[in-house]
């Protein structure tokens, strides 16, 4: 169940593992853990409803850690339950601290007043984004290419009654340098059904990470969304880890058109 107690002296919001990774990629898991910090108790909830996907996004930091290994890659990953505070949702998402996720009243959160929800979004929202926006400052003084972000994601095969078909999500906005041949590299495999779009999309405003890390600075990204039943033991992580990293491997994206190849970050910096 995340982080245990016995670690508590230890723990820290956000960890960042193979920060000095040179491949191209960098990894992020916004639900990597269903750890609630000391000082929260379990939010009203039983402690089993701690294991379900409303806390995290089971199997997401397995398969994450492998594609760090496999991609050289830097892996930054949010260690507190997404229902202390969600740290993919902007600061004015109304479930930004959700009352209720799925079918489940989360009691502590609910008439949660603004100092309570600053104190949250001051213990977990903001150290993991400034983790993100140093491990792109470190990179760029290292004069590593600019980062092409995964975000790894898992999703439940019912939701609210309703079957989802696919086992694996795509998710992307306009920019589909990343998305694209990922997809495509997915379907011919034959082994998939993939959903695009699917079983979210950024109009659910669950890409916000991507939007502020990388769409913002017209940088190449793509959310990955896996059905969590299929990631339940470290072999099939291992497997859909895999798997991703040879797709992700071959794809080399271009510069958005009218770029020219320079960033919105870089254009930044020189003004």
């Amino acid at each position: 169940m995340g982080l245990s107690q016995a670690v508590e002296h230890d723990w820290s919001p956000v960890r960042v593992s193979n920060p000095d990774g040179r491949g191209p990629f960098v990894i992020l898991c916004d639900h990597a853990s269903n750890y609630i910090p000391e000082g929260f108790d379990t939010l009203g909830l039983q402690p089993d409803d701690l294991k379900k996907h409303i806390a995290w996004d089971p199997g997401a930091l397995g398969v994450s850690e492998v594609m760090s290994q496999r991609l050289d890659a830097p892996l930054v990953e949010s260690r507190v339950s997404r229902l202390i505070v969600d740290c993919n949702r902007p600061l004015n998402a109304p479930d930004l601290v959700p009352s209720l996720s799925e079918v489940t009243i989360i009691p502590a959160n609910v008439n949660l007043d603004e100092a309570a929800k600053q104190q949250r979004i001051a213990l977990s929202h903001r150290p993991y984004h400034a983790a993100i926006e140093k491990l792109a400052r470190e990179r760029a003084s290292k004069g590593l290419p600019e980062p092409i972000y995964v975000a790894v994601h898992s999703y439940t095969p019912i939701y609210r009654g309703m079957e989802r078909p696919w086992h694996i999500g795509i998710i992307h906005d306009e920019d589909d340098r990343i998305a694209a041949p990922l997809i495509a590299g997915l379907q011919a495999l034959n082994q998939f059904n993939v959903g695009i779009n699917e079983p979210y999309s950024p109009a659910d405003r669950v890409y916000y990470t991507l939007e502020r890390h990388a769409s913002a600075f017209g940088l190449p990204a793509v959310m990955i969304e896996i059905r969590n039943d299929l990631i339940i033991t470290p072999q099939e992580e291992k497997t859909w880890a895999d798997t991703l990293s040879s797709l992700l491997k071959n794809i080399i994206p271009k510069p958005l058109a009218g770029k020219a190849g320079i960033s919105k970050r870089e254009t930044a910096n020189r003004n």
